[in-house]
């Protein structure tokens, strides 16, 4: 059974111990609405460091004039990131016992981050991701309620092999409909879309695997949780919405074809596979047959259906495909080249880091982001 809250005003009158870290997923049109999500329904104190990884200018703006106006600190880089660089800079900052890492697509529920941050205290766990639905309307279509994911050992022909199991809670089903099975409950799996997680974890497992780039960083954050015995938990009466978008803007578009593009994918399947020592099974080539899905779904089916008609045109296709690739191998290999330049500007509210301590601060981060992997 979920815990009943303490009487607001309890929780109101607490020193803040969460700091949320809003880092990008695959686009920046939607900064706005989530961001103000996260200040209209939190109602406990919390402080906010938002990664801006080189965002267009028209949404920089916005967050330069929000970051004075609400007092949250504001990373700027003028290039892309990938998600767990951007969230490992927000946590080199971050000094209360809890942090939440959330990405900027995220439209949040009331009590949303006190029901986590109950859980986390009530369970001892190192981390507590709420249930996360996709799509609209809000709050309804499961995305994800906590799931399963480790390590076994089997035999074929013979040989040891060491494979990955992974399974995913209540996918796809209404939350509206099935009330009676959200509960609380102990998982192995949790997305680093939105996750509370105990700081002091970072001590025993260090930061994120800033080497995977475009996948497999939620199952490697929650294996190297449990193998030092973490205790993870989905928090049902924490929800929020991962605000799906089956178009983009011309100003997203870089980023997401970067986000998704194949190199990214591969490098980081291959990354995760040698890392944890796995056999390339039948895991491994599904995933390896899904790289570039994304890309195909959002941008080229539709491109292609607006240039035709609906009417199939193979050498058009093949067309399409073509630049595709050309322009995703572009943006990667510049990427490359821009990856180990230092943060280029930070910003922050005026309530937030000043003088001496703004240089300290500064000074860790790029000592943070220039380390090497």
């Amino acid at each position: 059974m979920t815990a009943t809250l303490p009487p607001r005003q309890t929780i109101s009158a607490l020193e803040p111990s969460v700091t949320i870290v809003v880092t990008p997923q695959e686009r920046f049109s939607y900064t706005q609405k989530s961001l103000e999500s996260i200040y209209r329904h939190t109602r406990i104190p919390f402080t906010l460091i938002y990664i801006d990884a080189g965002s267009p200018k028209h949404i920089h703006k916005y967050l330069v004039k929000a970051s004075a106006r609400l007092g949250f600190t504001l990373l700027r880089t003028n290039h892309f990131l990938s998600p767990n660089q951007a969230r490992n800079l927000g946590l080199a900052q971050a000094t209360t016992d809890y942090v939440v890492f959330i990405d900027n697509d995220i439209h949040i529920s009331s009590g949303w981050l006190e029901n986590l941050l109950h859980c986390a205290k009530e369970t001892n766990a190192a981390v507590v991701c709420p249930l996360s639905c996709v799509g609209k309307p809000l709050h309804d279509r499961i995305h994800l309620a906590g799931g399963e994911a480790r390590i076994f050992m089997d035999i074929k022909d013979g040989q040891i092999r060491r494979r990955i199991h992974e399974k995913r809670f209540l996918t796809q089903r209404s939350a509206a409909t099935i009330k009676h099975q959200l509960y609380r409950r102990s998982c192995e799996l949790v997305e680093l879309r939105c996750a509370l997680v105990k700081r002091d974890i970072f001590t025993q497992i260090g930061p994120l695997d800033e080497k995977l780039l475009g996948s497999q960083e939620d199952i490697d954050f929650s294996l190297s949780v449990n193998q030092v015995g973490g205790l993870m938990f989905c928090e049902p009466t924490s929800v929020v919405t991962y605000v799906l978008q089956t178009s983009y803007s011309w100003s997203d578009l870089a980023y997401f074809m970067l986000r998704w593009s194949d190199t990214w994918e591969v490098e980081s399947l291959m990354h995760f596979q040698q890392k944890w020592d796995l056999d390339v099974d039948q895991y491994f080539l599904e995933r390896y047959k899904q790289v570039g899905y994304r890309r195909r779904q959002v941008f080229i089916y539709p491109l292609l259906h607006q240039l035709t008609g609906n009417n199939h045109i193979s050498w058009l296709e093949k067309l399409v495909v073509s630049l595709e690739k050309w322009f995703s191998h572009l943006l990667t290999d510049r990427f490359t080249r821009l990856a180990n330049k230092p943060i280029t500007k930070l910003s922050s509210g005026p309530t937030v880091y000043t003088g001496s301590t703004k240089k300290k601060l500064r000074q860790s981060v790029l000592q943070s982001y220039n380390a090497p992997a």
